[in-house]
C-alpha cells in the first residue's frame, strides 16, 4: 500500500452528495405532474393533499426505524436496498392507478428514502475526521438539499415536456438504478473495506475521530438515546427549522402568487433566490462550523452556531408579517431560508456529537423530527391562510417556533460535554490547548 495520502473519502462524500440530490429531486417531481397525473387517475386536489403526506408519513417512520438498521448492518447495505425500493416505486407510480395505490406507493417512496441522512450520516462520521465533517455534511444536508430544488424544477418540468410525465418517471428511475450500480461498486462502510484507500489517509482519519466511531456496526442500545438531553435539543430545534423549510417549500409558490397576482412563470423565477440562499448559506454554515471547532475543540460550539442560525432566521421574517412589496417579501424570505440553511448540514454533525457510537440512530431520531414537521408544516399553514385570509399568522408561527428552537439550543445543552484539543487543519495534527 502506497505511503503517499489517497482521497478516497471526497469521492465517497461524493456519492452521498448525489444520493440526497437525486433522493430529494424524486420525492418532489410528483408535484410538477399534478395535473396530468391527478386527470389521468381521477383524483381531487383534497385526495392529492393526502397523497402528499403519505410520503412524509413513511418517511417519519422509516428514518427512525432506519438508524438501528444502520448503526447494525452498515450504512453501505441499507443505502442500497433503500434505493433500489425508492427507484422501482418510482417507476411504477405512473401505473398505480388509483388514488389508493398512488397513496400507497407514496408512503413506500418516503420508507425507501427514509434510511437516506441516517445512512448518510453514520458513512460521514466513519469516513471523515471531526475536522472536516462541517463542510461535508454541509453538502450533504444543505448544498444537495437546496441544489435539488433549484435544478429539479427546470429538469422535471423538461422531461415532462419532451417524455410526458410517465417518461419523466421513468427517466428518474434509472437515475437512482445508475446510483445503486455506481454505489455497489465503489461504497464501503470503513476506509478499512476499501482497497484503495493508502495506509496514510486511513491513519489521517482515524486519528481525528473518537474510539468509538471506527466500527463498521454496532448493537443498537436505546436507553442512551431516548435519555439524551442534548439529542432531544436537536430534535426541537430541527423541528422549528423544518416547519419553516416544509412551510415555504409546499407554500412559497401559492404565497407569491396570491399576494401578489404573479403568474406561474413569475412564481418560478421568484421562489430560485431563497433556494439560492440556502447554498449560500449552507456553505457558509460548513465552514463555520469547521473552523470554530479546529480553533475551540468544543462540541457545544455547533449547537452554538446553529442556535444563532436559527434565531436571526425567524427575525429575518419579521419585516413580511404586514405583507409589504413583493421586493421585501422575496428578500427577507430569502435571508431567513439562507441563514435557516447555515443549520443545515451541522444537524448530522451535533447528532454524531451527541451519540458517537450510535450515528444512525442519533441521526434518525433527529431525521424523525424534521420529518415529523414536514407532516405539520403544509397543513397547518394551510389551516392558517383558509381561516385568516392571510399569510402573515403563518409566518409568526414560524418566527415563535425559531425562537423556541434557538434559546433551547442556546441555552440547554448538557455542560461539561467533551472539549476535543483544538486541531491544525494546515498540518491536520491535534494541538495542546493554549
Amino acid at each position: 500500500m502506497s505511503s503517499s495520502r489517497s482521497h478516497v473519502r471526497w469521492l465517497t462524500l461524493g456519492l452521498i452528495v448525489a444520493l440526497i440530490v437525486i433522493n430529494y429531486i424524486d420525492r418532489s417531481a410528483i408535484s410538477y405532474a399534478v395535473d396530468p397525473l391527478t386527470e389521468a387517475f381521477g383524483i381531487s386536489k383534497s385526495q392529492y393533499g393526502l397523497i402528499s403526506s403519505a410520503f412524509s408519513i413513511g418517511y417519519m417512520v422509516f428514518a427512525f426505524m432506519a438508524g438501528p438498521l444502520v448503526d447494525r448492518y452498515g450504512a453501505r447495505r441499507i443505502l442500497l436496498v433503500g434505493v433500489a425500493i425508492w427507484s422501482v416505486v418510482t417507476a411504477v407510480t405512473p401505473v398505480a392507478g388509483s388514488f389508493i395505490g398512488l397513496f400507497v406507493t407514496r408512503i413506500i417512496l418516503g420508507a425507501g428514502e427514509g434510511p437516506g441522512f441516517p445512512a448518510a450520516s453514520r458513512t460521514v462520521s466513519r469516513w471523515l475526521p471531526q475536522k472536516e465533517r462541517g463542510i461535508a455534511l454541509a453538502m450533504v444536508g444543505g448544498v444537495a438539499v437546496s441544489g435539488s430544488l433549484l435544478i429539479g424544477g427546470p429538469l422535471v418540468s423538461q422531461l415532462i415536456a419532451v417524455l410526458t410525465w410517465q417518461g419523466m418517471f421513468w427517466v428518474l428511475a434509472g437515475v437512482g438504478l445508475l446510483w445503486f450500480a455506481l454505489a455497489y461498486a465503489l461504497l464501503k462502510n470503513t476506509p478499512d473495506d476499501h482497497p484503495k484507500v493508502s495506509e496514510a489517509e486511513r491513519a489521517y482519519i482515524a486519528a481525528g475521530q473518537l474510539e468509538e466511531e471506527r466500527s463498521s456496526t454496532v448493537r443498537v442500545q436505546w436507553r442512551p438515546i431516548l435519555t439524551n438531553r442534548n439529542l432531544w435539543i436537536i430534535a426541537v430545534g430541527y423541528f422549528a427549522w423544518g416547519f419553516m423549510f416544509w412551510g415555504f417549500m409546499y407554500w412559497l409558490p401559492d404565497y407569491l402568487s396570491s399576494a401578489y397576482d404573479l403568474s406561474i412563470t413569475q412564481v418560478g423565477l421568484f421562489t430560485v433566490a431563497p433556494w439560492a440562499a440556502g447554498i449560500v448559506g449552507a456553505l457558509i454554515g460548513g465552514v463555520i462550523t469547521d473552523r470554530v471547532f479546529a480553533r475551540t475543540g468544543s462540541e457545544r460550539s455547533r449547537l452554538t452556531i446553529m442556535g444563532i442560525a436559527l434565531l436571526l432566521s425567524g427575525a429575518s421574517l419579521i419585516p413580511i408579517f404586514s405583507a409589504p412589496s413583493l421586493t421585501v417579501s422575496v428578500t427577507f424570505i430569502s435571508i431567513g431560508v439562507g441563514l435557516g440553511f447555515v443549520t443545515g448540514g451541522i444537524w448530522w454533525v451535533a447528532a454524531i456529537d451527541a451519540a458517537p457510537s450510535q450515528p444512525g440512530v442519533a441521526a434518525g431520531f433527529a431525521d424523525a423530527a424534521f420529518a415529523l414537521s414536514g407532516i405539520i408544516a403544509p397543513s397547518t399553514m394551510g389551516y392558517i391562510v383558509s381561516l385568516t385570509g392571510s399569510y402573515s399568522s403563518g409566518f409568526v408561527v414560524m418566527t415563535v417556533l425559531a425562537v423556541i428552537g434557538a434559546g433551547s439550543m442556546l441555552v440547554l445543552p448538557k455542560r461539561g460535554a467533551r472539549q476535543r484539543p483544538p486541531v491544525d487543519t494546515r498540518a491536520g495534527l491535534v494541538t495542546e490547548a493554549r
